[in-house]
């Protein structure tokens, strides 16, 4: 029996459409092929995984472990130091008196000198390090009291008791009680010569005039032609300085010491001395 048209096309239609969903299904598998390989539809990133297949790690919070953080420890004072050496505070005090000074002021105690400590004089080239002031020489008075080096002390307190109070004793029969100076430190130069004086240094001693203790004073100025107790006791006055000082100057000798005895102990070579 012969199927009419609208039957035959009915019966065709279920094919065609396996067909068609074939050709649709081939279709899509090569334009998926195609857009692989090509790489530009492809949205993955590409990942080369070699000839093994690639292990993804794991991370987990709990296997991460952060090295500790220290911080510095804090600074408790603000005098502590980091990192550098200790530097130890400069002890500032007095200097230590030389030996030779110590020795001198236990030979003014030995001789009975009365003096005092003064603090170092320094004024331009002149000065003294270590000056000490006399105010007496056993029982015998220094008026107005003398600011010396030890050493010039020590000399004219010698000089005072082994000199100058014997020949007193012998010449008018007396003690001594007062010697009056007229100059001790003192910066200055050497008159007319523009040399620093010996008074400059503490080295030097100038006597104007000597008080016996039974009331006499004795002038240092050149005596009257008949003043022969007074010669007798300046000449000796001088002449046994000459044994103690290495400068002794008096009247007669210029017009600047026509009133009194200049004593120091200046060094020279050879030992020289000028008594005049």
């Amino acid at each position: 029996m012969a199927k009419s048209p609208a039957a035959a096309s009915a019966a065709r239609r279920p094919r065609r459409l396996r067909i068609t969903g074939w050709l649709l299904a081939l279709s899509a598998a090569g334009a998926i092929s195609a857009c692989t390989s090509s790489g530009v539809l492809d949205l993955q990133p590409p990942v080369d995984v070699g000839t093994q297949t690639a292990a993804v790690p794991s991370y987990s919070v709990a296997t991460v472990v952060q090295p500790p953080i220290s911080s510095p420890a804090p600074i408790s004072s603000p005098t502590m130091t980091i990192g550098y050496p200790r530097v130890e505070e400069p002890a500032f005090g007095p200097e230590p008196m030389p030996a030779d000074e110590v020795d001198c002021r236990k030979e003014l105690k030995r001789l009975g000198v009365a003096f005092t400590e003064v603090e170092p004089i320094h004024e331009g080239q002149c000065g003294i390090d270590h000056p000490v002031k006399v105010s007496a020489i056993g029982s015998v008075r220094m008026k107005p009291a003398a600011t010396l080096t030890c050493n010039m002390a020590a000399t004219f307190a010698a000089w005072t008791k082994s000199e100058l109070v014997p020949a007193a004793r012998w010449r008018y029969w007396s003690g001594v009680k007062t010697i009056r100076q007229g100059s001790s430190y003192s910066c200055r130069n050497i008159a007319g010569e523009g040399v620093l004086s010996e008074h400059g240094k503490g080295n030097a001693l100038d006597v104007m005039s000597i008080e016996l203790t039974n009331g006499e004073e004795i002038d240092v100025r050149k005596p009257g032609l008949f003043a022969f107790r007074t010669r007798g006791f300046l000449n000796t006055v001088r002449a046994d300085g000459c044994q103690y000082f290495t400068t002794v100057l008096g009247p007669g000798y210029n017009y600047d010491h026509r009133n009194h005895f200049h004593f120091d102990v200046k060094n020279r070579r050879s030992g020289y001395r000028a008594c005049r």
